[in-house]
């Protein structure tokens, strides 16, 4: 890790719990419904909308709009009515205000002390920029699908951090809690280190924290990974 310079983080799931955080909010707006599978839903839309996006369907679109185009279609689905346009906006912003998990705002303080520490998040700027403030995220740069107009998995987003601090591929480690999120980081040429997050989808959902071959590192959090890079 001698040469490494700029240790970029994917954030939904990673460093922040958007599972916790969606699904309480859901809980308190409608009261009514499965908040659970509300909010695997929402999530579970965010893959195929971004497909379109990157298939040409849709033009470029920020993640808030994929986000608000998603939960119109499930209000609608699970029957959820009399929010208003101003209460739909602000529960469609729950993104924005995602809770970190306990070890990420001293884990990435540490790693700040030797690194450049970046986000790489399909997220916008906007939102990311709210979610650091809220969450006290220490980020040195906020770097978003939004400036290479490219979501992950992209070659352009990964070649994008290397390019914007001036730096080779293989100086720029991909921290993520995703394993395709890292596999496509490698085949740019990134260092990568696996973060586990076995509670990202919930108490319902198993989810896959097993070692891949190929990461550089695998960390039991972002504590531990500060640890690893002797932070």
């Amino acid at each position: 890790m001698d040469n490494l310079k700029i240790v970029a983080f994917d954030v939904f799931g990673t460093v922040v719990d958007w599972y916790g955080s969606v699904s309480r909010e859901i809980a308190s707006v409608a009261p009514q419904i499965d908040a659970d599978e509300f909010t695997l839903a929402w999530r579970g839309g965010y893959a195929p909308a971004m497909q379109k996006v990157a298939s040409g369907e849709l033009g470029w679109t920020l993640i808030d709009d994929l986000h608000r185009m998603i939960l119109d279609e499930l209000l609608d689905r699970f029957g959820v009515d009399g929010l208003d346009e101003a209460q739909t906006v602000h529960l469609n912003r729950v993104w924005h205000r995602l809770g970190p998990w306990p070890d990420s705002v001293e884990g990435l303080a540490r790693l700040k002390t030797r690194y450049t520490i970046c986000t790489l998040s399909n997220g916008n700027m906007g939102l990311l920029a709210d979610m650091a403030k809220r969450a006290g995220l220490p980020w040195d740069c906020i770097l978003s699908a939004e400036v290479f107009r490219k979501y992950k998995p992209d070659p352009a987003t990964y070649l994008g951090v290397a390019k914007t601090f001036d730096v080779a591929p293989e100086e720029v480690m991909l921290a993520a809690a995703h394993h395709d999120d890292l596999e496509a980081a490698r085949r740019c040429g990134l260092k990568t280190a696996f973060i586990e997050r076995p509670m990202e989808f919930g108490p319902n959902r198993g989810n896959d924290i097993s070692p891949r071959p190929g990461n550089d590192l695998h960390c039991r959090d972002i504590l531990d990974l500060a640890e690893r890079l002797s932070c």
